[in-house]
């Protein structure tokens, strides 16, 4: 997948919040997998017959009580649910997670070498100025000098 470019000074606010929005989401996604993953993690032999409140959606919850410790039900997207072992759990959980991850690295690697290049122009274009300043300077004093 090629990599595009876009400015982000040629955003306008309603893009840039939704830029933002967007990397909340990232971040968001990434701790939700991490967490899923210390879920599995914390099922144990000991789990077993323990009381949990069940999501059915995201504000009501049931209480239930844990019969199988060894499998659990994954949420694959788009309202796709799998049964898994809690090591196929963990490494769906860990993958999705290092995709964020690597989408998260690749947006600060580009939002460095933006910043470094507006750093590039800034320089540049203070030395231009203090060139036609000198220039303007010397010019001024030739002016007085005749």
């Amino acid at each position: 997948m090629a990599e595009q470019q876009v400015n982000i000074t040629d955003l306008d606010p309603t893009q840039l919040q939704e830029v933002k929005k967007q990397l909340d989401q990232l971040k968001q996604a990434q701790t939700k997998f991490r967490s899923c993953v210390d879920n599995v993690a914390s099922l144990t032999s000991s789990s077993k017959g323990k009381e949990i409140l069940i999501p059915l959606t995201s504000s009501l919850y049931v209480p239930g009580k844990l019969t199988d410790v060894d499998n659990v039900v994954v949420d694959v997207g788009t309202g796709y649910y799998v049964k898994k072992t809690k090591s196929e759990a963990t490494a769906h959980y860990n993958s999705k997670s290092s995709f964020v991850t690597s989408n998260l690295e690749t947006l600060q690697k580009t939002i460095e070498r933006k910043q470094e290049n507006v750093q590039s122009v800034v320089q540049v274009l203070q030395m231009k100025m203090q060139q036609v300043q000198a220039q303007a300077a010397q010019g001024q004093g030739q002016g007085q000098a005749a």
